[in-house]
């Protein structure tokens, strides 16, 4: 990349976002010793204006923001990194440095529900019986589910058409962590598809 770091006096700004929910998380500059470290270690590092250093973003907190794809804008003066977040972003503890609504995104924050529910079963866990009862109920489930969100379409409300597709879609998440396989397994495949 020929990023420009002239044109601002050696630094240039970096939007930080999401890879997987594609929410902006935060905004940082770089330096161009900052982007040759990044590009090194695939964690993302700062120059810190507060600081007058390089910083790694979760230096201190475990936070780190994984790098996933590096964008350069049209002017070569603005990066976008597409990340992989430990935890939260912002140093308040909020999910992302400008506090917007997650909902448009749930689905995402659902996966990554489901897989911390495999990773930490509880008994109150919905998603630990499922598991617990093996990949033939839960495949089963989904199968059921499908049903129920045809007879709702079809015979129903919108609201039991809205509820029944929320559970198949849950249900099919589910099934998704018990066969190992993400939402973007699903997103990639999509697109291949529409792209032949």
């Amino acid at each position: 990349m020929n990023i420009d770091f002239e044109k601002s006096n050696g630094l240039v700004p970096v939007i930080i976002q999401d890879f997987q929910t594609l929410e902006v998380l935060m905004l940082g500059y770089m330096n161009p010793e900052a982007w040759d470290k990044t590009q090194k270690e695939g964690i993302v590092t700062f120059f810190s204006r507060t600081k007058n250093r390089l910083w790694t973003k979760g230096e201190s907190s475990g936070n780190f923001l994984h790098v996933k794809e590096t964008h350069l804008d049209c002017d070569n003066d603005t990066l976008l990194i597409k990340v992989s977040p430990v935890g939260a972003t912002c140093h308040t503890g909020n999910r992302n440095c400008f506090n917007t609504n997650y909902n448009q995104n749930f689905i995402f924050e659902l996966e990554n529900i489901i897989a911390d529910r495999y990773a930490n079963p509880s008994e109150a866990s919905y998603v630990n019986s499922l598991r617990l009862k093996g990949i033939n109920k839960i495949a089963q489930k989904v199968g059921e589910e499908g049903v129920e969100t045809v007879i709702a379409a079809l015979n129903e409300t919108e609201i039991d058409f809205v509820n029944e597709s929320s559970d198949l879609i849950f249900h099919l998440l589910v099934l998704l962590k018990e066969k190992g396989k993400t939402l973007n397994d699903i997103a990639l495949n999509l697109e291949g598809r529409h792209n032949k």
